[in-house]
């Protein structure tokens, strides 16, 4: 199993998804965290999908075992009692940068993408985002390009949000396929880095059953700095 289990109890999950595993996807030839948490628990179990990460997203998920703790979950989310926080690498920011990003952001559904538009745009979407620069240094030894380790902190939730924000603010993501410039493309390639390196790498909620205040944390694959 791709899918590294942190936490279990009769009531939830919580899982280090690997980048490049999709969270669901109905296509029965593609593995995914859901059918594999599934055949781990076994017996048709009911497994509740609280939140999700893209594709090539790493990071922290939290699934409900009963639909109890699903409601409870997803209440949390929506009452901002569930914390999502991010590290992100971008080609080298000001040490100690930081603010926040308003736009308004439209979903494609032709070609799986978002963008900023103007606020008057039809079905556009209210995206905010803070974001502080944490540490800069080489990546690797033999580039001579720096790079920085950037914490972001979700106001909303968007489709691709962190993604299209940074981009659209000259802080593109090392390894975005979709929105990152021809400069920090050519960096990544140079890297040999072949997925955004954005990782959840913190998840704060309270249990749905206990109420007990819990919190997990990772290390990215990817947050290795040469002169570190």
């Amino acid at each position: 199993m791709k899918t590294k289990i942190l936490y279990e109890d009769n009531a939830i999950l919580v899982i280090h998804k690997p980048s490049g595993l999709a969270t669901q996807t109905g296509q029965l030839s593609q593995a995914d965290v859901v059918s594999e948490l599934k055949n781990y628990l076994g017996n048709n179990p009911y497994l509740g999908v609280i939140h999700r990460l893209d594709q090539p997203v790493e990071g922290i998920l939290v699934f409900a075992k009963t639909p109890s703790a699903a409601a409870k979950l997803s209440a949390g989310l929506q009452e901002d009692t569930l914390h999502k926080q991010y590290l992100a690498l971008t080609l080298e920011l000001p040490l100690e940068s930081e603010g926040v990003l308003k736009d308004y952001l439209l979903k494609s559904g032709k070609d799986n993408t978002s963008a900023v538009v103007r606020k008057e745009t039809s079905e556009a979407k209210y995206s905010e985002l803070g974001y502080k620069v944490l540490q800069s240094g080489k990546f690797n030894s033999d580039l001579e390009t720096r790079v920085s380790l950037v914490e972001v902190t979700l106001k909303t939730g968007r489709h691709h949000q962190i993604r299209v924000q940074m981009a659209h603010h000259g802080m593109a993501l090392i390894g975005d396929q979709k929105y990152a410039d021809e400069k920090t493309r050519e960096f990544a390639s140079k890297a040999g880095i072949k997925n955004v390196t954005l990782c959840a790498y913190k998840l704060v909620f309270d249990h749905p059953v206990t109420k007990k205040k819990m919190c997990f944390q990772i290390e990215p694959g990817w947050k290795t700095f040469a002169d570190k």
